[in-house]
C-alpha cells in the first residue's frame, strides 16, 4: 500500500464509560500531531466487546470530543461493523500455521505455571522499560505457556466439536520463523528491534468476540491508511506484536509516538476503573473546553 505524504492519525476509545482527562490528552495530541503537517486525524469507536460497550457511552464520545474541539475528518469508523475484515485476516493466518485454538481457563493457565516452577515474567520491554498490557499476562505476571500449543490434530477438532469455550493464539515461534528481522521508528524512543516473543502466545480472537485489540488495530490502521500511530507509552510493547502481525498480513508499518501518560496527581494514572473524572463531568460543573484541555496537559 502506497503511503501519502500527509501525516494520517488516530484516536480510537472504547464506548465502556465516559471520556476522562487521559483521553483528552491522548485525542488531542493525535490531533495535533496531524495538523502540523496539514494532515489528517480520524475517529475510530473500538466497540468489538458487546459485553461491555454501551450506546450512550459511544454518542457521549462524538459529543464531548466536539465540545472539546477534537475535530476529526471523515466518518466515524466502528469496528462492530469490520467483523468481515477481521475474519479475513484471521484466515490469512491460519493458512499461514500461525494460529491455534486454546481451551485454558485463567486458573487451569496458573496451575501449569505453577506446576512447571516457570518464574514469572517481568513485564516490561528491556528496550524502553515500558509495562506489557496486563490483558495479555496470567494473573501472577506470567505469560501464557504454551499448553494447547501441543495439541494433535484430533483433540483440537474433538474440543471444538464439543462446543468447548475457546480463543485464537498466535504461535509466535512458527511466526517469528516466517517474517525477517522487524522494526519500527517511535518519535520518542527511535528505531527498535522486534521481538516477537516478546508478548508470547497473544490471543488474537475470542469465539464470544471474533476477534481481539491486536488484531483489529492492525488491520484498522492498514485500512484507513494511518501513517501515524500516537498511543500512550503504556502500549510500546504491543507495537512488537502489532508489527508482527504487519509483516504477516502483508499491512505496511506506521510510524509510531507513544507520548507519556498524564498523572491524576496522586501519583497514579486516568482510568475508568478508577473513577476518573469525565470531560463530561468537567463540562457539567461549569468548566469550558480551554480549561479541560489545560487539565489535560494540552493548553493552545
Amino acid at each position: 500500500m502506497l503511503r501519502s505524504s500527509q501525516t494520517v492519525t488516530r484516536f480510537a476509545p472504547s464506548p465502556t464509560g465516559f471520556l476522562h482527562l487521559g483521553h483528552a490528552h491522548a485525542a488531542l495530541f493525535s490531533q495535533r500531531a496531524a495538523r502540523a503537517d496539514g494532515g489528517r486525524v480520524l475517529l475510530r469507536i473500538e466497540d468489538i466487546d458487546s459485553g461491555r460497550c454501551r450506546a450512550e457511552f459511544d454518542a457521549a464520545i462524538v459529543e464531548d470530543l466536539a465540545w472539546l474541539g477534537f475535530d476529526w475528518d471523515g466518518p466515524v469508523l466502528r469496528q462492530s461493523e469490520r467483523t468481515g475484515a477481521y475474519h479475513a485476516a484471521l484466515d490469512k493466518l491460519d493458512g499461514l500455521g500461525v494460529l491455534y485454538p486454546c481451551f485454558c481457563t485463567r486458573k487451569e493457565i496458573a496451575t501449569e505455571i505453577a506446576h512447571s516452577g516457570a518464574a514469572p515474567h517481568e513485564a516490561t520491554a528491556p528496550d524502553a522499560g515500558r509495562h506489557i498490557d496486563p490483558a495479555h499476562i496470567t494473573n501472577n505476571g506470567s505469560l501464557y505457556p504454551g499448553t494447547c500449543r501441543g495439541l494433535t490434530a484430533e483433540e483440537r477438532n474433538t474440543r471444538l466439536a464439543d462446543a468447548e469455550v475457546f480463543v485464537l493464539r498466535l504461535d509466535a515461534g512458527k511466526a517469528a520463523d516466517l517474517v525477517d528481522e522487524l522494526s519500527f521508528t517511535d518519535r520518542e524512543m527511535g528505531e527498535t528491534v522486534v521481538d516477537p516473543l516478546l508478548l508470547g502466545e497473544a490471543v488474537l480472537a475470542r469465539k464470544d468476540i471474533g476477534t481481539s485489540y491486536h488484531l483489529s488495530v492492525v488491520v484498522d490502521d492498514g485500512a484507513q491508511g494511518v501513517s501515524l500511530v500516537t498511543r500512550g507509552a503504556d502500549l510500546f510493547p504491543s507495537t512488537h506484536l502489532h508489527t508482527v502481525l504487519q509483516a504477516l498480513l502483508g499491512l505496511p508499518t506506521p510510524e509510531y509516538h507513544h507520548h507519556p501518560l498524564i498523572g491524576d496527581g496522586a501519583g497514579g494514572r486516568f482510568s475508568k476503573r478508577k473513577g476518573a473524572r469525565s470531560i463530561r463531568a468537567l463540562k457539567e460543573a461549569g468548566h469550558s473546553p480551554e480549561e479541560v484541555r489545560v487539565m489535560a496537559n494540552f493548553a493552545d
